[in-house]
Parts: structure tokens; sequence; C-alpha cells
């Protein structure tokens, strides 16, 4: 066995990846969320799917600028690694592999399970979704760890094949509801409930999650051809093909089927909107093409989930690198490194399940993994944008400060959001907030990574 990745991904596939992992779920799946954050206010809605889209971007412009010149294993830990330094890298690296990547595979696992269940008429809580699920995993971990190749073709049409659904849906909808008036109804008709506190920070939260999974692209910066050049492309491009969309899909929706029945029922909302655009024949197709489309995104963060011990082994550090930085020499793949991120992701969707979707396993400790950890990656970049700025002198200022400036501000933006929206909009007291127990989740795992933050051969 060899321990170097090969460059075998093209920008076709980086773009793939960008456009893939991010749209495919949440689009459909945060929608129901959007609009009870806000009350049925679809006009509020759109305004937080833009301020959650100027966010990515303003974040994938600051790494885009930080890809240009960093380039090594993954892309996330090189950048926490060149400019806040190597100890720092360590631990984003830990968080993205033991946390961040598997929480989102899992969760993802499980949406693509829920949408085949709706068409098939199975329960989406029910056993039936929890065993599709756990197959949809195993499946796409066997495809990435079996053939990376054939998981990148993956990505690349599954990419294509989802945006079918997005973009008729924008189009034909907005069409038709500025037709027979139902756009302009859902639009500036009041709000269907009255919500306590913010409801544009709850409902901005929510589209970190559909918004979320860019940066996990650069998980694959060592496997990339002309990676200074290709994933910058990618990261910017990507970025823009998504906001476009789900700001044109939103809009379109508004003019396919009310919105309290959105609000009653996401996953049958959408299903419901595609055959009354489309007929009851054509619904059923397009709403196969999003389950394609979920299916397309579980592989892209599976991509990430299978490459993140690697990216630990690669530097020396994490448990047992010997190990973990082994690559198969038929495959060009970190098999080891897989078969940990496949078991996580399975114990995250375990958990997700447990904690979400039944009356609780977890008690106290029942919070939600599809937001959470995204906020907690957007307070790792603050160090990393600030300490950029300071460093990196022989940039211009547009480079060094305005758009680093720019990312910093909507990444405290989405942690004081997520603050109000899982924290304070909950409860004043403490005890009662979902993020004080996954913060003390997250601190017991990164206090774990304590003991093998020290290179091979070093003594403590």
């Amino acid at each position: 066995m060899g321990n170097e990745l090969k460059k075998k991904y093209g920008l076709p596939t980086a773009i793939a990846m960008v456009v893939g992992i991010v749209i495919g779920s949440g689009v459909f799946f945060k929608a129901e969320a959007i609009l009870k954050e806000t009350g049925g206010d679809m006009s509020l809605g759109i305004l937080a799917w833009i301020i959650g889209g100027l966010i990515m971007i303003a974040c994938s412009l600051a790494f885009a600028i930080m890809a240009t010149k960093y380039e090594y294993v993954n892309g996330i830990v090189d950048y926490a690694d060149v400019t806040v330094g190597k100890k720092y890298g360590y631990y984003v690296g830990w968080f993205m592999a033991t946390i961040y990547t598997p929480t989102l595979t899992g969760v993802l696992a499980w949406v693509s399970a829920r949408y085949l269940c709706v068409l098939v008429g199975f329960d989406i809580v029910g056993p039936e979704c929890l065993s599709i699920a756990f197959f949809f995993l195993v499946a796409n971990y066997a495809l990435n760890a079996l053939s990376p190749k054939l998981g990148g073709k993956f990505q690349v049409t599954t990419t294509a094949v989802k945006l079918i659904p997005l973009v008729l849906m924008a189009i034909v909808g907005t069409v038709v509801g500025l037709v027979n008036g139902m756009t302009v109804e859902n639009l500036t008709s009041a709000a269907v409930t009255a919500v306590d506190g913010s409801p544009l920070f709850g409902a901005i939260v929510a589209t970190a999650f559909a918004y979320e999974g860019w940066i996990i692209a650069t998980s694959i910066n060592a496997e990339l051809r002309e990676a200074k050049k290709n994933l910058p492309k990618a990261l910017l491009i990507g970025a823009a093909i998504v906001m476009a969309i789900y700001v044109l899909y939103y809009i379109g929706i508004a003019g396919a089927v009310d919105k309290a029945v959105m609000m009653e029922s996401g996953q049958n909302g959408a299903k419901t909107a595609f055959s009354t655009i489309f007929s009851s024949i054509g619904g059923t197709i397009l709403f196969v093409f999003i389950i394609v489309s979920c299916l397309g995104t579980l592989n892209g963060l599976m991509m990430g989930c299978t490459r993140g011990f690697y990216a630990l082994a690669a530097r020396n550090v994490g448990p047992r690198p010997d190990v973990f930085r082994q690559v198969d020499a038929q495959t060009n793949m970190p098999t080891n490194s897989s078969v940990i991120g496949v078991l996580l992701a399975a114990f995250w969707l375990l958990y997700f399940y447990g904690a979400n979707l039944t009356a609780s396993w977890f008690g106290p400790f029942a919070f939600d993994t599809s937001e959470l950890p995204i906020v907690t990656i957007y307070a790792s970049y603050i160090p990393m944008l600030i300490m950029f700025m300071i460093r990196e002198k022989e940039f211009p200022a547009l480079k060094r400060f305005v758009i680093p400036a720019l990312a910093l501000a909507g990444s405290v933006f989405m942690v004081i959001a997520a603050v109000w929206a899982h924290g304070l909009n909950k409860s004043d007291k403490l005890l009662e907030m979902p993020i004080f127990y996954y913060l003390i989740v997250f601190a017991v795992i990164m206090a774990l990574g304590i003991f093998f933050s020290k290179p091979k051969g070093e003594t403590k």
C-alpha cells in the first residue's frame, strides 16, 4: 500500500461536489422549518434564504483566496494549520472527522430514506425509514471505498439530475403562480401563526443546513488536479449556483402550493407542489429526481467523511496514524479512514433518530445534529479569518481585509443566530437550552482529542 492520494479529480467534479453536497435535501427538508420559524411569512423566508446565501458566498470567497495559496491534504485543516497554527489545525481536523462530517452524513442518509418513504407510503419516523437510511449509508460507503472514481462520476451525474426538478419548479411554478395569483397571495399575506422572539434568526439558522457542505469540497484538495486554480473556481461557481437556485425554487414553490400545506408537512408539501404543477405522474417522476438529488448529497458528504481520519494521519496525529494514513494500492482510497468514517456516521445517524424522531432516548441531550454542528464550524472560521488578515500581507486590501471581514461578520452572525434559535429563544434557563447540551457533548469529544494530539514519537 502507498500513503499518497493521486490527482484523480478535475474541475467538474469539484464544482459538482460543492453544488451536489449543498443542493439535494435542505431546500426541501428545511422549507417546512423556515416557514414554521417565520410563522408562515414567505417574504421573510426568502430574506432568510438570501442572507444565508450571502454568508455562504462571503465565506466561500474568503476560503477561495486561501485556496490559491495553501494546498496540502484537506483544505479546511490546511487553512487552520497555516493561519492559526498546527495545534488549532489538529482540533479543527478532529472536529471535522468526529462530529461535523459524520453528523451531516448520518442526517442525509435519513433524509434520503425519508423522501423514498414519502414516495412509497412508509412512515418517515418508523423502522422502515431507519432501515433504508442505514442501507443508503452502507451502500454509499461501498461505492466510494471500492471505486472512488465511480463515486466522483456519480457525484457529477446526480448533480445534473438534481437541478432538473429545482429549475423546472423555479420557472414553471413562478409562471403558474403569477397567472393564478398564488405567488402574490403567498408572498403578501400575513403570517399564519404568531412567533415568539426573532423569527428571522431562527429561519437563517435553518437555512444553514440547506447551504452547508461546501467546505467539505476542500477535503479532496490532495486529489484535485491543479487544486490552487480549480478549488477556488469550484467554491465560487458552486456557491453562486446554489444561492440562485435556492431563492428561485422557493419563489416557484410559492406559486404551486399554499404555504399552510408546506407548514403542515414539508416533505408532502413538496410532493403536492410538484404534482399540482406537473400532474400526478410528472410530480412522481420529479419526486424521484429529488430522492436521487438527496443521494447525491449523501455521496458528496461520504467523500469527505471517508477522508477525515486520513487528513489527521497524514500529519502524523490522531489515533494510530500508521493505520489511518494507509492508502489502498488498487483503489487509491484511504480504506481504514473510510471504515472509521462510516462507523461514526452510523453512530450519529442513530443519535439523530433517537434524539429527534422518537420520544427522545437521550433526555435533555436531544439536540438537532442537522444544525448545531454547522454553527460550530462557523465559529471555527473566526480565528482563521482574523489571523489571515493579520498575517497575509502580500494580498491586496480587497483580498486581505474586505472579503475576510465580510466572511467574519457572517460567521459571527451565524453563531449569534444559533445561540438565539437553540438557546435564548427556547428558554431563559441555561439547563433548558438545547445548545447547552450540545456544547457539553462537543466539549467531551474535543477533550478526547487531546489524547491523540501529539505527533507520533513525541512525548507529552
